[in-house]
C-alpha cells in the first residue's frame, strides 16, 4: 500500500501509528504522578484508551479490507475522543498541569487530523 509518495508496508510505517505509540508513551509517563487512588480508575482507564489507538491503526491495517480497516480507524478515533476527556477529567481535578494538557490536547489534534486523512485516502 503506498500512501502519499512513501511506500506503506506495514502499520509500523503510518506517522498516525508512530504518533499515536509516542502519545502512548507520554500517557504512561504523566500518569505515574497521580494519585494512588486513581491507579484502577482515571490511570487504567487513560493508559487503555491511549493504548487502544495504535493497537486498532494496527488491526485495522492488517485486516487488508478497506471496510474493516475503516472500522477500526473509527474505533480508535472513538479512543481518541475517550483520551480527550479524561485529560480534560485531569486538568479539571488538578491531576496534570495546564501546560502538559495543552501539549496532550495538541498532539491529540494532531493524530486527529492524520486519522481524517488516512480515512480519505483508504475511501
Amino acid at each position: 500500500m503506498a500512501l502519499g509518495t512513501r511506500e506503506i508496508r506495514s502499520h509500523k510505517d503510518l506517522v498516525v501509528w508512530q504518533k499515536s505509540i509516542d502519545m502512548v508513551s507520554e500517557i504512561y509517563r504523566l500518569t505515574k504522578s497521580y494519585p494512588e487512588d486513581q491507579k484502577f480508575g482515571l490511570v487504567s482507564q487513560m493508559q487503555r484508551a491511549s493504548v487502544s489507538i495504535p493497537a486498532n491503526i494496527a488491526e485495522g491495517y492488517g485486516r487488508h479490507a478497506t471496510k474493516e480497516y475503516s472500522y477500526f480507524l473509527r474505533i480508535a478515533l472513538g479512543s481518541l475522543a475517550e483520551l480527550d476527556a479524561l485529560i480534560t477529567i485531569s486538568r479539571k481535578l488538578s491531576y496534570l498541569p495546564v501546560e502538559e494538557c495543552s501539549k496532550l490536547e495538541a498532539q491529540l489534534g494532531t493524530i486527529g487530523k492524520m486519522f481524517y486523512a488516512l480515512h480519505k485516502r483508504i475511501h
